[in-house]
């Protein structure tokens, strides 16, 4: 019995100083992998991709306005009635062409009817190509500067959404591997009491021991089959939580990196500068509002533009050299005079910037605060990682003791069990402490951003 109940132990702590150690580092291929495939099927990291695509179409929108504009349009008319010009020919060529005939004895000048022509077009037709290209246009550079900042700013939030999943991706799996821990302590508790029923049945058999000791073992086995129940049930719900995440089927297997969590007593060094994409995607937002506040102040610059048409007009779809036209020209658009409203964008955007200014200062003393929390907490949860492993060392020994101690019938059975509960839960609190020291850690790389993205493939 004492040998496999210490191969049991030896197992156990294998399993705590390793796999239920949970990740110290809290990197590994392993989890890497794990991020890249919530990156890769979230939904919500889709819809942010999309916007950003948006912002990147938008700004090579902004940019197609510097280049020339060509474009085609035809017209064809037909019409009837409408005003008209009359031409009185008749009346002043009949009375010549008479006197001509009458000179030459001939009829070779005929009479002539005055005519009447149509204003109105028919049977008409104006094809050309235009090509239109701003000259000065400071609008179309403040436009571009703009959606240039707003896809910063959608890259700033789309490393925000990333880094939170990250975060939550990680910590998931912390909380998987911490329970999967616990399910191991409890199974492995559980049959360190069967084999004490199996052996007190034995005992009380022989008449060596009496019921009362049977009793007690059985009550202590019933007892951990239903913590181990509950830490099954802790398992299954962790393990639920992280493949939602990963928008994988609830039954899907996770790996324990047993890599992981080798350096949780070691400290870190604090980040010279702390770094956040939440105050960069802030700060974009206020940069753009800056650069529409002075958008504003370009209406004061005239806007010059030059146009060239190349085409061909007349009757009967008839095109030769006299029907092929083209037309160059410069237009000028100067804005004198708007009612105040260039007054009142400025206003506006004024306004938006002590707003943005105001959230920055906000967003940046809780990050502050945030990053000095999550340092002292590492600290607190390093402090009571060590003093678990001393405790753990120390309820080992005790529990080898009293377990030695019980078989030569020195001390009585709720002793032995006594050590038992110690041993488990200083096994527990072994296992909770140095989780914990990785959950401080992954609240320390989101708090200052500390992830390399372009990493995780």
């Amino acid at each position: 019995m004492l040998a496999t109940i210490r191969k049991v132990w030896m197992l156990t702590l294998g399993y705590v100083l390793t796999a239920a150690s949970v990740q110290a580092q809290v990197e590994s291929a392993i989890l890497n992998q794990y991020v890249a495939t919530a990156f890769a099927s979230n939904e919500g990291i889709k819809q942010q991709n999309i916007q950003f695509e948006q912002g990147l179409n938008a700004l090579k929108q902004a940019k197609s306005f510097y280049y020339p504009n060509v474009s085609l349009s035809a017209d064809y008319m037909r019409a009837a009635g409408g005003r008209t010009i009359d031409l009185p020919i008749g009346d002043l060529m009949n009375p010549v062409y008479s006197t001509l005939n009458q000179l030459t004895h001939s009829n070779n000048f005929p009479t002539i009817k005055n005519e009447s022509f149509q204003l109105n077009p028919d049977n008409y037709y104006d094809a050309k190509v235009r090509t239109a290209m701003p000259l000065i246009n400071t609008e179309i550079r403040y436009n571009e500067r703009i959606k240039k900042v707003l896809l910063d700013k959608n890259q700033a939030a789309l490393n925000v959404y990333k880094r939170e999943l990250a975060k939550n991706v990680k910590e998931a799996y912390l909380h998987y591997c911490q329970a999967s821990n616990a399910e191991v302590i409890f199974a492995n508790s559980l049959t360190l009491v069967n084999e004490n029923v199996r052996v007190n049945k034995s005992l009380v058999k022989n008449g060596v021991k009496n019921n009362t000791v049977l009793l007690r073992s059985e009550s202590e086995a019933e007892k951990l089959k239903a913590q181990l129940e509950e830490a099954r049930n802790n398992k299954t719900a962790a393990r639920l939580y992280f493949n939602f995440l990963l928008n994988r089927p609830d039954e899907s297997e996770i790996i324990v990196d047993t890599t992981l969590g080798q350096n949780a007593e070691e400290d870190l060094a604090i980040p010279a500068g702390m770094n956040n994409d939440v105050l960069t995607q802030i700060a974009t937002g206020e940069k753009a509002f800056e650069l529409a506040k002075k958008m504003t102040q370009t209406t004061y610059v005239p806007k010059v533009a030059t146009f060239l048409d190349m085409g061909s007009q007349g009757n009967n779809f008839k095109f030769d050299n006299k029907t092929a036209y083209f037309i160059w020209g410069i237009n000028l658009k100067w804005d004198l005079f708007a009612g105040g409203m260039n007054n009142l964008k400025r206003k506006s955007y004024e306004l938006e910037i002590d707003n943005t200014q105001s959230q920055y200062r906000m967003v940046r003393d809780a990050n502050d605060l945030e990053h000095k929390q999550a340092w002292l907490n590492l600290k607190t949860n390093q402090a009571k990682y060590k003093s678990a492993r001393t405790q753990l060392k120390m309820a080992q020994r005790y529990y080898n003791d009293q377990l030695k101690a019980y078989k030569e019938g020195t001390v009585l059975y709720i002793e032995l069990v006594d050590a038992l509960n110690q041993l488990t839960t200083a096994e527990l609190q072994e296992s909770i402490s140095r989780a914990n020291i990785l959950l401080s850690r992954v609240q320390i790389e989101r708090v200052n951003s500390l992830i390399d993205l372009n990493s995780i493939k």
